[in-house]
């Protein structure tokens, strides 16, 4: 299975402090980032590795509140074109319809902001290998 050091983990978040402090957060551990501030931004630079299934060894961390594309037509977008990529949606409030609705639109976990650290490791640990970021 290939390592956490080969993964690339893209965050999309139309906030620039997140997307700032997840880099730092995610580059201490030896990953590397690539942040966009919309979802429309991420399919755009990424569209041939997303068609082609299972060229992208990582995960996709999402804030589902955007303007244009938010984070559930992402999703969908996603799952119409049969991506494989693990997605984490990201939020500032949660109750069980959006929860349902982002893990049927092929969410793998859904987190509340502000994003507890240990969490984030945690899921996207689980996302790559099964297992924790140490």
């Amino acid at each position: 299975m290939k390592s956490f050091q080969t993964a690339t983990i893209y965050v999309v978040d139309d906030d620039d402090a997140v997307r700032d402090s997840m880099r730092a957060l995610l580059e201490s551990h030896g990953l590397t980032v690539r942040d966009y501030s919309s979802a429309l931004h991420f399919l755009s630079d990424n569209d041939d590795d997303l068609r082609a299934k299972g060229s992208i060894h990582g995960c996709l961390l999402l804030d589902l509140h955007m303007p244009g594309m938010n984070g559930v037509e992402l999703l969908e977008r996603l799952k119409e074109m049969e991506n494989l990529l693990p997605v984490i949606v990201f939020t500032g409030r949660a109750d069980a319809v959006l929860r349902n609705r982002v893990m049927q639109a092929g969410a793998c976990a859904l987190l509340e902001k502000p994003v507890n650290e240990d969490d984030l490791k945690r899921e996207i640990g689980r996302t790559l290998r099964g297992k924790a970021l140490d």
